[in-house]
């Protein structure tokens, strides 16, 4: 069968998205090698991500890499592809040491290996996420620690992060603090939701609580912005 260039790529954003690894394995084999010639940079770039991804899958690390490092992605390839490019390398380490890595083992694959630029713009990273990302989720934290599934949502939106990401940042945030502050305390918001009472922690950057009382409640942020309708994930002449 065969396929446009449009169709080549839908095909390809669509299983990439619905995690079908070893259906995209088998769409990206059956098409000849030439079809590549015909794509235009953006068409071609969601080919090259979906073959990156079905490397990883298939624990083809080396052709994984050569991928990254030979195509100069967009931004919105980013996040993604930098996940790949990290976690096959945690992988290699710990296959080689025959044990998982901690914190600081991460750190140091992650200083040996560090991203290409083909899919990193330059900006500061920490732990995978960029500061712009961290500051937007920080500021969020500090009015509103609990966010509902609408929230988080657009916060993954605004942060280029998946809306898991979201989640796992502020349950860690929340148990750090609880941690670190015995004192704390929990009132329920206008929606009956729990919003926590804190203190700001040097040590996370965060801005420091208007003076006065040592604690300070803020009252929830205004939406970041109204979500686009879903994707429907429909290819033409498919």
């Amino acid at each position: 069968m065969i396929f446009t260039a449009e169709q080549v790529t839908c095909v390809c954003e669509v299983l990439l998205q619905s995690g079908c690894m070893d259906r995209l394995a088998s769409f990206l084999h059956s098409l000849p090698p030439s079809s590549s010639s015909s794509l235009s940079p953006g068409e071609l770039e969601s080919v090259l991500k979906a073959k990156a991804a079905v490397a990883f899958h298939q624990g083809r690390f080396s052709d994984l890499y050569t991928l990254l490092e030979g195509f100069p992605f967009s931004p919105r390839s980013h996040p993604l592809l930098q996940q790949l490019w990290l976690r096959a390398h945690y992988m290699e380490a710990e296959r080689q040491r025959g044990r998982p890595l901690g914190a600081v083992g991460k750190y140091r694959i992650r200083r040996k290996f560090p991203l290409p630029n083909t899919i990193w713009d330059g900006e500061e990273t920490s732990y995978c996420f960029k500061e712009k990302s961290r500051t937007i989720l920080r500021d969020w934290y500090h009015r509103k620690p609990y966010p509902s599934t609408r929230e988080k949502r657009e916060l993954a939106a605004a942060t280029g992060l998946s809306a898991t990401q979201v989640s796992n940042w502020f349950k860690n945030r929340r148990q750090r603090d609880r941690a670190t502050d015995g004192t704390g305390f929990q009132t329920l918001g206008p929606g009956g939701a729990p919003e926590e009472a804190y203190r700001s922690s040097d040590n996370d950057l965060s801005p420091p609580c208007s003076p006065a009382p040592p604690y300070c409640l803020r009252p929830p942020p205004p939406p970041l912005f109204h979500l686009p309708p879903p994707l429907h994930h429909t290819c033409g002449g498919l």
